[in-house]
């Protein structure tokens, strides 16, 4: 069993703490800037300050340009007081309604990752995977219903879906991440629940004419001690440079940073149920909901992340603005994980004596939590296998392009061309051995065994076996299977956007008018391979003749034992897959396999999309009630094309030759390609009604989509012919629509004097017409759906219709909610007024539901995604010499189908309150240093099936990360 983040990914260090790329940027040593003298420039000012003029596609109303712009310049303090007085200007000024975190968020105070900085933000969360805040979730949606851009680009995914995995991006090289909550007209389509865009800065905009930032670190993990050939130790680097040249026409950076950390965890599992019904021995009738088995596993491995960004800026006149940028990073994840996997214990395989039941109502069998399990049979497939699991994960993410901004008179152009790209390389080795007698002998076979377990709920639970001794004796055990499973994805993305306004300054309603257009072209192609060496619990005779159990030579294991919270548990073999492999002249060989394992070739294939949209928008500046009225309306139009290009299993020799990589050819599959073309409508009204200077109330209505999960796109199916009726399945298809929404907000917000702070509230509904499940269908045209059926040979006629499993839009629902923000700086005298205060809460809810069988009985469970309680509060002080921040992130429990045990399952993630301090101290202007502790309370991840507590899912322990560095600054 993994948790996913490229299955197993650890806590990434943090960020330069007093200034990273882009922050000087933010946060000059040079005091504050001049306010500029007319409104014009302080509007150009706002549009340059990011190298894609994404600001100003967020605020497109000249004179709140103008007013965000005057603002910012006065800005006098410095280090996080001025960030967080930077966000509130941006939030104050934006025509939607939207979250920002500044340079100094991430850079000068730096979090565990961006992911963990939005998190901080009202109504944003992050599900900690493998102890790091990794997918994104805002309002109650996942990450599928996000649309992430960089410098205004489209992100690609090394997920293999559409969630954008957010430790892919250095947070040393990011300048602003802005929360885009509502819509507007010159937004990219794509985010039902938001929009989140990275943002690196543009050196012609630093207050230095030259500046180098280089910042390093090392980390500590106190829970390396429990895990065999673990490592404690860990580094951050990064270096940073911003020039100016050619009398401040020519700007220059160059961005990079190292990241190595290792990876400790420690698990323990309880498994699912696959919703049947089974006897628990043969002395009694009674029947139960049983679980797969229970796992216990220790984590170790390390991780690596590169990054690189390059920005050329020339501004020859004061109209015309050319950048050139790009973005590079490289994460190379290796983890490995070793323990026991009890499992088997449904499907008749085991006799479960003094058991242990939770119940989901009364009256019903129960679902078994605890017992003493025993193989049925001798024959039966159940054992206390031995576990060594690799996951090696490769990504990388380009994202680069070439951006014109014309600025005349009342005439603004921009122009975008960019190319962005991801790939990953995920490879997950699953290596088991078992106990066997007569090895040796031509025919050895599996020992009875027996095992004790008992779920704790939120717990750690029990697990101990009747002979531990034979799991660590080599004359006993034996490899039973080897598998690897390597996932390769390439995403990529080609795209341009042009938008040109015009302003209206004398018009008494609208003060400008905008259109523009955009086309990207979205490839992604996903390839499945495969090597099996051998079969499980025993069952080689049958499933892998000729592949009988592999002795294990003393070189390739090494007995370890438990230690920490886990201390207790039988010891157990490390065992080296590969070496065990070669020991026996074998040499694991994973290709496409058409013949024993077709679906490595049905879940192989390609999406292609072609985005093609116009908006026209005009932006509101008018007088009602005697009282300023702000804001924009407009509309999207969006046209979309979708198309997949698969194999479909057909039988009979129906199909076309198709050889594999092991040079096997099967023609019983043939290409398919399916897909479909829909146009959307997209208006949307953002009113901003001023009741003075400080208060404010946003009102926002629009229509919103977000594309289909890119992976549920896929046309593969497989086949199987029964009682003359075809049947198809897969899970898949390119017929999908998109996700559709109707969305309202209403907003009240109050402003302190010098941007000091604000007190917001606000409420949303969102109106979402489908979601994505899996349905299984009976009776299926096939024939009208495009999908070919094979000829019966017995009647010379096409099959009869089957079964369909596929995926579909299925109904939808509402999701509400209310949002709190409260945020204070200088609110003391004297040497306490560095002091600072940060604090928010939201309240989500919806009526959707997810049917559910892995708790036993079907158990209807809520929205993937949604906690009902979110909530964030930070202290923090900044008097020019010394800063500390501490901070405390909650949610609730949720939904979320990141745990996989072998198919990735919907589990319920427990509420979890995370713990972070950092402190730095400023011993001149150009060095500093820095201390942080993340985690401080060693929060676990703990899931459980179906909504029960009592049903463990996963317990993981990632220990208390600590770092002490030093930063320096020309």
């Amino acid at each position: 069993m993994i948790l996913k983040r490229n299955l197993l990914v650890m806590a990434l260090a943090s960020a330069g703490l007093c200034m990273a790329f882009g922050v000087q940027a933010a946060t000059g040593d040079t005091g504050a800037q001049q306010t500029t003298d007319s409104s014009q420039q302080a509007a150009t000012t706002s549009n340059n300050t990011a190298n894609n003029g994404s600001t100003s596609q967020a605020t497109t109303n000249p004179k709140s340009q103008a007013q965000l712009a005057k603002s910012l310049s006065t800005v006098t303090v410095t280090g996080f007081s001025a960030s967080v007085e930077k966000s509130v200007d941006y939030q104050r000024y934006a025509d939607t309604i939207q979250s920002v975190v500044t340079a100094a968020d991430i850079g000068g105070l730096p979090d565990q990752s961006i992911a963990d900085s939005l998190t901080h933000l009202p109504g944003v969360s992050a599900e900690r995977i493998a102890g790091q805040a990794s997918q994104i979730n805002i309002r109650g949606l996942s990450g599928d219903f996000i649309l992430t851009t960089l410098d205004g680009r489209e992100q690609p995914s090394t997920s293999g879906t559409n969630y954008i995995q957010f430790d892919q991006y250095p947070s040393e090289l990011i300048n602003m991440a802005t929360v885009y909550k509502t819509s507007q007209a010159s937004l990219i389509t794509g985010g039902v629940a938001g929009t989140i865009a990275l943002q690196t800065a543009n050196p012609l905009d630093n207050t230095k004419d030259q500046s180098l930032n280089i910042d390093t670190r090392g980390s500590y993990n106190d829970a390396a001690n429990g895990v065999p050939n673990a490592s404690a130790t860990g580094y951050r680097l990064s270096v940073a440079y911003q020039g100016k040249f050619l009398d401040n026409t020519l700007g220059v950076g160059l961005g990079f940073a190292d990241m190595y950390q290792p990876h400790v965890s420690e698990q323990f599992v309880g498994e699912a149920s696959d919703g049947g019904l089974y006897q628990l021995n043969k002395a009694s009738p009674q029947q139960s909901y049983m679980p797969e088995g229970v796992q216990l596993q220790q984590n170790g491995g390390e991780e690596r992340r590169r990054g690189y960004l390059g920005t050329v800026v020339w501004k020859p006149t004061d109209e015309l603005q050319l950048t050139a940028d790009t973005f590079f990073s490289k994460f190379d994840n290796s983890s490995y994980g070793f323990g026991y996997r009890s499992q088997n214990y449904y499907g008749n395989n085991t006799q479960v004596t003094n058991p242990v039941f939770t119940y989901a109502q009364p009256g019903q069998p129960g679902t078994l939590i605890g017992g003493t399990v025993t193989g049925a049979s001798a024959s039966s497939q159940f054992s206390n296998e031995t576990t060594a699991d690799n996951y090696t994960t490769n990504t990388n993410v380009f994202s680069g392009g070439l951006n014109m901004k014309w600025n005349h008179g009342n005439w603004h152009v921009e122009s975008d061309l960019s190319m962005s790209r991801a790939a990953s390389h995920e490879i997950n080795v699953d290596t088991t051995a078992d106990p066997y007698n007569g090895l040796g002998t031509a025919t050895p076979t599996l020992m009875s065994q027996t095992a004790n377990f008992l779920l704790k709920g939120r717990s750690i639970g029990d697990l101990s076996f009747a002979n531990p001794g034979i799991y660590t004796n080599l004359n006993d055990m034996a490899l039973s299977r080897y598998g690897v499973y390597p996932y390769i994805y390439h995403d990529r993305d080609k795209a341009f956007r042009t938008a040109v306004q015009y302003d209206l300054p004398n018009n008494p309603v609208f003060t400008a008018i905008e259109a523009g257009v955009y086309a990207n072209n979205h490839a992604y192609n996903a390839d499945r391979e495969v090597y099996v060496y051998g079969s499980e619990w025993g069952g080689y005779a049958s499933n892998s003749p000729g592949q009988p159990p592999l002795t294990i030579p003393s070189s390739a294991a090494q007995v370890t034992c438990w230690k920490g919270n886990f201390s207790g548990f039988p010891c157990f073999l490390t065992l080296n897959g590969p070496a065990i492999l070669a020991a026996h002249g074998i040499v694991a060989n994973p290709v496409k396999n058409i013949t024993d394992q077709s679906w490595s070739e049905i879940q192989s294939g390609s999406v292609n999309e072609r985005t093609r949209d116009f908006f026209l928008m005009g932006d509101i500046d008018a007088q009602v009630g005697g009282r300023e009225l702000t804001g924009n309306v407009g509309v999207r139009v969006s046209h979309q094309s979708q198309y997949s290009n698969g194999l479909q299993q057909v039988g009979n020799g129906e199909g076309v030759p198709i050889t594999d990589g092991n040079g096997n050819t099967s023609t019983d599959y043939a290409p398919l390609k399916v897909g479909k073309t829909y146009t959307d409508y997209l208006p949307s009204l953002n009113l901003i009604y001023h009741w003075d200077d400080n208060d404010q109330t946003r009102f926002s209505a629009a229509k919103v989509l977000s594309r289909p999960p890119i992976n549920t796109m896929l046309a593969g199916a497989g086949s199987w012919v029964s009682n003359g009726q075809y049947n198809v399945w897969g899970g898949t298809s390119p017929l999908l629509n998109p996700l559709r929404a109707t969305q309202y907000d209403l907003d009240y917000e109050h402003y302190f004097d010098d941007s000091t702070g604000e007190v917001t509230v606000g409420v949303y509904y969102k109106d979402i017409a489908s979601f994505i499940q899996n349905v299984t269908y009976n009776n299926f045209d096939f024939a009208a759906a495009g999908i070919k059926v094979p000829t019966n040979p017995a009647t010379g006629q096409p099959y009869a219709n089957g079964v369909y499993q596929t995926a579909y839009n299925a109904q939808g629902g509402h999701v509400d909610g209310v949002e709190a923000q409260f945020t204070k700086t200088h609110f003391l005298p004297g040497i306490w007024s560095g002091l600072g205060f940060d604090a928010n809460v939201a309240f989500s809810a919806s009526n959707v539901h997810n049917p559910t069988t892995l708790a036993g009985p079907t158990t209807q469970i809520g929205l993937p995604g949604l906690s009902k309680r979110v909530a964030s509060a930070a202290l923090f002080y900044d008097n020019g010499t010394f800063s500390a921040r501490l901070s405390a992130n909650y949610r609730s429990s949720f939904l979320s189908d990141t745990q996989i045990a072998v198919d990735n399952q919907l589990v319920t993630f427990a509420s979890e309150t995370v713990y972070d301090f950092q402190a730095a101290y400023n011993i001149t202007k150009q060095f500093s240093v820095v201390a942080q502790m993340l985690n401080l309370s060693n929060q676990p991840t703990r899931t459980y099936f179906g909504g029960n507590p009592t049903q463990t899912g996963t317990i993981q322990y990632f220990g208390r990360t600590s770092y002490l560095g030093v930063n320096f600054k020309l």
